[in-house]
């Protein structure tokens, strides 16, 4: 599956999986960025991110976490 970034959920559950030390309340947007862009299945252009967007992933890998 290759993720966009309107994929918040499976990119949520893909960070999850790949950095479960990772506290997501305590992350700073250029890291979560990064750590997207990253991800293996990921296939987006990394500048069509913008805050809404980067906090979507946020509270998607919050409730993920709970």
């Amino acid at each position: 599956m290759r993720l966009k970034w309107i994929d918040t959920l499976d990119i949520a559950i893909e960070l999850d999986e790949t950095h479960p030390e990772i506290d997501p309340k305590k992350i700073r947007f250029t890291d979560l960025h990064q750590w997207v862009c990253e991800l293996p299945d990921f296939d987006d252009d990394p500048d069509r991110s913008g805050e809404k967007i980067l906090e979507a992933i946020q509270m998607a890998w919050i409730e993920e976490k709970d």
